[in-house]
């Protein structure tokens, strides 16, 4: 089974066309319109649809809020500078070092200097 992602309103649409081209059925907020949702709005959007969502939003990778194995999936970009640049370099770092469909409902937060998988413990 192919992953499917959700580009956050707050990141480059090109990043969509990054995941497409490696495999992954790829839609963003932008694209569906719901731009300007809230948080609390768009978060069961997306997991309705069943897709990781890919966001700068720290709030979406709040363990407090959204444990991990509760979700799809969450891909924080932290870019050391808010450039499209940065997150379209941050973004292929993600997509091209994890395979999504084996870290389904895990929190993966992606530096320049890293990146850290929390996943649910397994059964």
């Amino acid at each position: 089974m192919t992953a499917r992602v959700k580009i956050d309103e707050d990141l480059p649409r090109q990043i969509a066309d990054l995941a497409s081209a490696r495999g992954y059925d790829a839609a963003t907020v932008v694209g569906q319109g719901w731009q300007g949702a809230s948080d609390d709005e768009l978060w069961p959007r997306v997991q309705n649809e069943g897709r990781w969502l890919i966001t700068a939003d720290k709030g979406f990778a709040d363990l407090r809020l959204h444990s991990v194995g509760s979700h799809a999936g969450v891909i924080l970009l932290r870019a050391w500078e808010e450039s499209r640049r940065a997150y379209l370099e941050l973004a292929a770092i993600a997509l091209d070092r994890l395979k999504l469909d084996d870290l389904a409902g895990a929190i993966v937060v992606v530096t320049h200097q890293s990146v850290r998988i929390r996943r649910a413990p397994l059964k």
